[in-house]
This record gives C-alpha cells, sequence and structure tokens, in this order.
C-alpha cells in the first residue's frame, strides 16, 4: 500500500462519509499534499454527533386519561384545598394575619389618609363623565376600595373611579338618557331626596319617567340605572374572563395602543367638559365624532358664555396647575403631596355659598347631595340587552390598566402578582357595587403613584381611604351643595395633564420605533375623531395588522462564514465574512405559514439568484434548440449520435450545490409552508441542487416528522437535518464531494 494511503487508512472507521473523499485526495495529490489535506479534513467534526443530542422518549397519554386526572383533582376536596382557595379568592387572609404593624400602620395610615382627601373631589367630579349625581362617585369609591382590600393581589394599587371609564360610562348613559325621551339640556337639580325610611323620591322634579323594576323612574334614577347594570355587565364579563383563564387577553393590549387610547380619550374629556369652563348648556353629542361637533357647538354658542363660571374656571385652572408644578419641582422635598384639588374645592364652595352664585349669575352647581347610603337594589336585567357590547370594552380596558399597574408597581417594589385574580378582583369591584348605586371602576394611576410615594406598605391604605370617604358620606357631603360644575371641570382638565403629554413623547417614540408611533397615532387619531369604542376596536386591529405586515415582510438574508470560525452571520450586516463555496445558507425570521409562504419563496429565490422552474424551462427550451441544431449539424455531416452529445453540453453548472435553510429564526410552521419545503425539495432537486435544513427547534422538527417531511418514520432526517449550520456546510460538500468523485471514475 502506498504510503500516503497507509496514512489515511484510519478514516474509514471513525469518518466513513469522507473516504471517498481522502482516497480522490490521495489520488491526485502527493503524499506531502495529502497529508497536508488531511490535517484540514480530520478538523471536521461528523455531521451528527449521537452521543451529544438523544432526544428523551415520552410515551403519549391518552386524552381521556388526562382529562379524568384533572377532572379529579379539580373536583377533589380537602380541608387544605378549601383552605388554599379561600387564601387563593381573599388574599387578604393570607398577609393581614402578618401584618407588621409597628412597620407598616404609618406608611398605611399616611397613605391611605392622603389618598383619601385627593378621592373626595375627583368623585364628585368625574360624576359629570359618567353623567350620574356626584353622590354615586362617593359610593363607587368607597366600595371599590373596600373590595379590592378583600381580594386584590397588588399591594398598591388605588382602585376606584376613573376618567377613562367615567367617560365610556358617560357615553352609554347619555345615549340611553337620550334615547328615553329625557332631555338632555336638562339641568339636575341633584340627587334623589330621601325620606326617613330612604325611600326614593323619584318624581318630585321630573316631568318625564320611566318605569324599572315596578317604579316609576326620573332622569337621574334612570342614568344611575343605566350605569349599574352596564358596570353588572362588565365585572360579569371579568369574572367570566377569570374563571376560564382568559387573562391571556390583555397582552393585545400593546403598551403604545393603550397610550394612545389613553391620549385620544383624553383629549375626549376636555372637550366633552370644556363647556363647564364657559358655562354653557350645550347636550353632549350622540353618536360618532364627538370632539369635532362639540367644539363646533362651543364656538356656535360662544356669545351665551357665563362670565362667572369663566373667571372661575380661570383662577381654579391657574391655582391647580400652579400646584402641581410646585408638586413636581419640589417633589423631592415634599414628604406629602399637596391637596391642591381640595383646597380649590373648598374654597370655590365657600364662594360660592356665601355669594349666592347660582342665584346672582345663574351658574350651575352641583346641588343636594344626601349623606347616608341608599338602600341596595338589583341591576335592572331588562336594560342590559341595550348595553351589553359597550360592557365589552369596559371590561377589557378596565382589566388590562389594572393588571398593568399592578405589575408595574409589584416588578418596583419586589412582589408578584397573579393576573388572573387582578381579574377577578375588579370583577368583583364592579359587580357587588351595582348593587349600590355605582359605576364601572378600574385602577387609577395617578393615585397609585401617590399611594407609592407616601409610603404605602399594603392594602391598609385602601381602607383609611374608604373611612375618609365614609366620613364625607355621612357627615360633609351636603356642604358640596353650592360647588359649581366648572370647579369639578377644571379638576378633571387638569388631571389630564399628564395623558396629554405624551404628544411631546412622540418625536422620540418614533425615532425609537416608527411601528409603535404609527399604532399610537392611528389609535389616539380615531379615539378622538370617532369614537373611544371604534378607537380601541381599531387600534387593537391595526396593532395586528402591524404585526401581521411584519410577519409578512421580514428580514431575510445569505449568510456567511467569520473566517475559520463555525459563526454564520448576514453578509449584509457583518464585514469580512465569507460565504462557504458553493453553498448558499439563507435565512428567514418569521414563522412560516399560509400568510407569507409566497414571501418566503420569492426571497428564496432572489437571494440565490435562481427560481427553479423557471430554470428548468430554460433548460428544456435550450435543449430542444440545441437538439434541433445539433440534428441539422449531424445529418449534414452523417454522424447519428452527434445530436445527443451536444444536447449533453447544453446543461448549465450552477455556480451553487446546495442550499442550507438557517431555520433557527423560525419558531412555527403549518401545513402550508411544510408543502413550501417539500415544493422547494423537489423544485431544487431537478436542477441538481440539494437542500438541507438547519439550526431546527423541537416544535419544528415535530411539526416537519408528522407530515412525512423526512419520508416515512424519518429515515431521510440525518441526511436533511442538521443541528448547525457548519455541520450542514461540511457534510453537503463532502456529499457533493464524493459525487464528483464518482463522476470521474465513470
Amino acid at each position: 500500500m502506498p504510503s500516503n494511503l497507509r496514512l489515511l487508512s484510519w478514516s474509514t472507521a471513525d469518518h466513513p462519509a469522507i473516504n471517498s473523499t481522502l482516497l480522490f485526495i490521495c489520488r491526485a495529490l502527493s503524499p506531502f499534499e495529502a497529508m497536508e489535506e488531511f490535517g484540514k479534513l480530520k478538523e471536521y467534526p461528523p455531521a451528527h454527533p449521537p452521543s451529544l443530542l438523544e432526544r428523551r422518549a415520552r410515551p403519549p397519554q391518552p386524552t381521556v386519561t388526562i382529562l379524568k386526572s384533572k377532572l379529579k383533582q379539580s373536583v377533589s376536596c380537602s380541608v387544605p384545598r378549601v383552605r388554599s382557595t379561600l387564601y387563593g379568592l381573599f388574599p387578604v387572609l393570607h398577609w393581614l394575619p402578618r401584618y407588621k404593624l409597628r412597620e407598616y400602620v404609618w406608611g398605611d395610615s399616611m397613605s391611605g389618609l392622603i389618598v383619601g382627601i385627593i378621592l373626595v373631589p375627583q368623585a364628585i367630579a368625574y360624576c359629570l363623565l359618567a353623567g350620574v349625581e356626584p353622590i354615586y362617585g362617593l359610593y363607587t369609591s368607597f366600595y371599590a376600595n373596600i373590595i379590592y382590600f378583600l381580594m386584590g393581589t397588588s399591594r398598591h394599587v388605588s382602585v376606584g373611579i376613573f376618567s377613562l371609564m367615567s367617560l365610556m360610562v358617560g357615553q352609554v348613559v347619555n345615549r340611553e338618557v337620550f334615547l328615553a325621551g329625557f332631555d338632555p339640556n336638562e339641568d339636575s337639580s341633584g340627587a334623589p331626596e330621601f325620606n326617613g325610611s330612604f325611600s326614593i323620591n323619584l318624581t318630585a322634579s321630573q316631568t318625564h319617567c320611566v318605569e324599572i323594576l315596578g317604579v316609576q323612574c326620573g332622569k337621574e334614577c334612570y342614568a344611575i340605572s343605566i350605569a349599574a347594570a352596564l358596570t353588572f355587565l362588565a365585572g360579569t364579563y371579568q369574572v367570566m374572563m377569570a374563571v376560564f383563564r382568559l387573562g391571556f387577553v390583555s397582552v393585545y393590549l400593546s403598551a403604545p395602543m393603550l397610550d394612545g387610547f389613553a391620549t385620544g380619550a383624553s383629549f375626549t374629556i376636555l372637550t366633552v367638559q370644556a363647556k363647564y369652563l364657559l358655562g354653557l348648556k350645550i347636550p353632549r353629542h350622540q353618536g360618532y365624532g364627538t370632539v369635532v361637533v362639540t367644539w363646533f357647538n362651543i364656538f356656535a354658542n360662544i356669545h351665551k358664555t357665563n362670565v362667572c363660571d369663566l373667571i372661575t374656571s380661570a383662577i381654579c385652572i391657574t391655582v391647580l396647575v400652579a400646584g402641581k408644578e410646585i408638586q413636581e419641582r419640589y417633589k423631592n422635598r415634599l414628604k406629602i403631596p399637596l391637596p391642591t384639588e381640595l383646597v380649590v374645592v373648598a374654597g370655590a364652595t365657600l364662594a360660592s355659598h356665601f355669594g349666592n352664585l347660582n342665584h346672582h349669575y345663574s351658574t350651575s352647581v352641583s346641588g343636594h347631595i344626601p349623606t347616608g347610603f341608599m338602600p341596595p337594589q338589583v341591576p335592572s336585567f331588562s336594560l342590559m340587552p341595550r348595553v351589553a357590547l359597550d360592557a365589552v370594552p369596559l371590561a377589557v380596558i378596565s382589566f388590562a390598566f389594572t393588571v398593568s399597574l399592578s405589575e408595574m408597581f409589584a416588578k418596583k417594589n419586589g412582589y408578584t402578582v397573579r393576573p388572573n385574580q387582578e381579574m377577578f378582583a375588579i370583577g368583583c369591584c364592579n359587580i357587588i357595587p351595582s348593587f349600590f348605586h355605582c359605576f364601572t371602576t378600574s385602577a387609577a394611576l395617578a393615585k397609585t403613584m401617590v399611594k407609592d410615594s407616601t409610603g404605602c406598605e399594603t392594602q391598609v391604605s385602601s381602607l383609611i381611604s374608604a373611612l375618609v370617604i365614609l366620613l364625607v358620606l355621612l357627615f360633609f357631603a351636603p356642604l358640596f351643595h353650592a360647588l359649581q360644575k366648572c370647579v369639578l371641570a377644571c379638576i378633571i382638565i387638569v388631571s389630564l395633564r399628564g395623558a396629554l403629554r405624551k404628544f411631546k413623547d412622540l418625536p422620540a417614540k418614533w425615532r425609537a420605533s416608527r411601528n409603535d408611533a404609527v399604532v399610537w397615532l392611528v389609535t389616539m387619531s380615531a379615539t378622538a375623531l370617532i369614537s373611544v369604542e371604534l378607537g380601541l376596536l381599531i387600534g387593537i386591529t391595526f396593532s395586528m395588522i402591524c404585526i401581521i405586515y411584519k410577519t409578512q415582510n421580514p428580514k431575510v438574508s445569505l449568510l456567511g462564514r467569520a473566517n475559520d470560525s463555525d459563526l454564520y452571520e448576514d453578509v449584509e450586516e457583518y464585514q469580512n465574512l465569507v460565504p462557504p463555496t458553493r453553498v448558499r445558507v439563507f435565512r428567514f425570521q418569521a414563522p412560516l405559514y399560509y400568510a407569507n409562504k409566497d414571501t418566503f419563496l420569492k426571497a428564496l429565490y432572489k437571494a440565490v439568484g435562481v427560481t427553479p422552474f423557471l430554470e428548468m424551462t430554460r433548460r428544456k427550451k435550450a435543449g430542444k434548440k440545441a437538439k434541433k441544431m445539433s440534428m441539422t449539424q449531424a445529418q449534414a455531416n452523417g454522424d447519428a449520435n452527434n445530436g445527443d452529445v451536444v444536447v449533453a453540453l447544453v446543461q448549465r453548472e450552477l455556480d451553487f450545490h446546495a442550499i442550507i435553510l438557517d431555520c433557527s429564526a423560525i419558531p412555527f410552521i403549518d401545513s402550508t409552508g411544510m408543502a413550501a419545503f417539500k415544493g422547494l425539495l423537489t423544485e431544487f432537486e431537478e436542477i441538481g441542487v440539494r437542500v438541507v435544513l438547519a439550526c431546527c427547534n423541537i416544535t419544528l422538527i415535530d411539526t416537519l416528522q408528522k407530515g412525512q417531511f423526512f419520508g416515512k418514520g424519518g429515515k431521510d432526517m440525518s441526511n436533511m437535518l442538521f443541528h448547525t449550520v457548519h455541520h450542514a456546510v461540511l457534510q453537503t460538500s463532502i456529499r457533493q464531494t464524493d459525487k464528483s468523485l464518482e463522476d470521474s471514475d465513470l
């Protein structure tokens, strides 16, 4: 045996796939050159090291067995299970016995007192948005704080009235009040009065009534009945979503979409409240385009401005904005937030009462706010079909804001929350209070930030806030009788500063992500110019369209090798990369499914520079033409075999012999995508190009196996699937060398 062959004889056992390649090298090279080439080849690892990666054997369990096991587990009853269920539904049972009184009581008391003081004027003010009387805002804040204290998992979230929820409730209430035949311009004189037995005098000041649950109901009564029915349905939806574990719905509400929605809704709130600043009695527009129509009506009636309301509004806004600016500028020095809203409400109430502004200048005032509580009442089921669809966006938005705030402050303070329990808690914060004349609630960012900054440790602070509101309900509520509505509108408008400042962030958002900026703009514009409900729907739809567009038009690239390493990256993004010799490595950075299958094929054809069926068509045409010409020449020369020889010479040699599909960025594939893979294999095989896969995840491999992509029983898997791009490049190069060797032997 020649010396060079003896040196290489060991390769048969360890690398059988390259044995013939070594023989080819030995025949063509001198012993010294053969040894040098062998030094390079022996560094090549086997394509599939069987001892490194071996799938675990998981015997499939019958579906019936799995269902029986889960059913048995869910219906089993024991003392530990009952205790665990109670602790899960009422987290207060878990943390309250462990309450550290000396460590927590001061922070909880201070934050609860401060938030309660802030809640009182806001609870009264946001009733303007909701289209109900001020007393119902106090009820809503009181019950929501107590229920969330019992059921919430967040230590810092403040649940109660929220401007966005109040706006959405108010739009439904005003629509239904108008459809019921009440005068939208009618200026209510306060909440219904109570006699000694708490029976409601509903018809004392009403000329038009509607019967609900056998009782004649005026405008104020009908408005809160609509709000309560809407709230009951929204809470029911949320509880059902919690029971069926549908908390994942919130993932479809992206942060840019929610920001745009909140900003557009804030602009709508400002527009709706602008008439109160001027003292104009303009009915709230019903239907689409509220912002445009309302501003048109305001300017059309600008000559009817109430000068007293205008002056009061200017003074209140100045004081409120000044207080907010001082708070922001000296927030590190101030231990507690300035109670600017309470000071403004107290001062404006005293000025209106002693100046008798309602009598002398016809200013709109809050009216009588009774003390005590109204008796509970079952929400009107007859009204629920009218508002069933309106409750859906309320439920989703309320849950989304609550969970996002809960997770944000939990992460900030180093604990965890349970999103599903949060959904259940906020659902109960809507269902139970709906029996006590309340409207929809949610977590509020501003009050939650106040709780966090004032030393809140647990939800005991919510209990303190509820006690503050209780004091107002029992003793101080009638004192707000003379409070002007324009003052309440000023409180609402100034509270929108944070949301409206989002416009300043748009350039930075555009630079960071144009996609997010466009989603924000579309959602904000749709919410402000069309309607709040449609704005939410358009925002969600547009966000999903943007995601689909990204998957339909993903980044594709050809990969090259970095020096002598086994690292392959995009040749357009990195320098000094060398594409493998006569091998194309293609990466597709998106899932492969029915919507982007054509995009994948077109991108691959363009990247490798060959469209298989066009190449086959070209070859067939060239072959026919060459055969015809060769036959003519053969007849002239009398050579019968010349035609076949010329036709064989026509076949064009491509500059690559293999395509490696880097599947590392393909998370999943459907049947359409698998059909595209199969088609690629067949088409390129016809023109002499081999297609293999590399870097497939387990989900992708299982899908391909189920579709028999690797043949029956996966018999061709070792030849078509590789764990790394480098192994695929080596194996395809070796096989091409083997093929060339066989052709040379022939």
